[in-house]
């Protein structure tokens, strides 16, 4: 996916989960968070950004932060990314399909994605990755009671005869090998391994990342 109207800038703070104060050309402008994460090891005073620039003159706030520099890493933080590239990439991981449908309900659920293909009815959800360590990605960085329901339902679908898929899209390059965070969230870690044995599929892929494009790249490793 591609991004247009891409600014550089400088992260000043964020006091509040929706916006934070950035420097553009020496002003100090307001931005829209696009992620609600704490990414606190990212937005730190004085990080190189990227902003995206609005074409809607009625926005209360001009820019949508997109990318952060983490030392030399660029990180994409836009938490609606993941889904738009997870959505580009799927023709190239399932073969045949004959229907891709985003945003699709099943009984009380609502999954990212309703595929079909190879004659399999599949569900997948998809969760975006920021957090690393030392080359391990992790998620999440803060509890998602959320995320634990999503694979719970997915258990279900697979009870129901789908096939059902979890991707983690780690967005950033330089990853070793990717984990649930059993330190910020043990019931999340706990319900992954649930559902992984319960027939959930995990699949993890990092991303290119630039300042105005983000792509699926390679497999990574897991461990849960």
């Amino acid at each position: 996916m591609k991004y247009k109207n891409i600014i550089s800038a400088t992260f000043i703070e964020r006091p509040n989960r929706f916006i934070a104060y950035v420097e553009i050309n020496g002003k100090k402008e307001i931005c829209h968070v696009k992620n609600t994460g704490r990414c606190k090891e990212l937005l730190i005073p004085g990080a190189k950004i990227y902003v995206q620039k609005s074409d809607n003159p009625q926005r209360k706030t001009k820019y949508d932060l997109i990318a952060v520099y983490k030392d030399k890493t660029l990180v994409n933080i836009d938490s609606q990314a993941p889904n738009k590239v997870v959505g580009e990439w799927l023709p190239h991981f399932f073969d045949n399909i004959t229907l891709i449908k985003p945003e699709s309900g099943y009984k009380s659920s609502r999954f990212d994605f309703y595929l079909e293909a190879d004659g399999k009815k599949i569900f997948a959800e998809v969760k975006g990755v920021t957090l690393e360590k030392d080359g391990i990605a992790m998620f999440p960085d803060a509890p998602t009671e959320r995320g634990v329901k999503h694979l719970d339902e997915l258990c279900r679908c697979v009870k129901d005869g789908f096939e059902a898929w979890v991707f983690f899209v780690i967005q950033m390059k330089g990853i070793k090998s990717f984990c649930p965070n059993r330190t910020t969230h043990p019931e999340f870690a706990d319900a992954l391994i649930r559902a992984q044995e319960n027939g959930v599929n995990v699949c993890c892929v990092d991303c290119v990342v630039k300042k105005d494009e983000l792509t699926i790249d390679s497999f990574i490793n897991y461990r849960l």
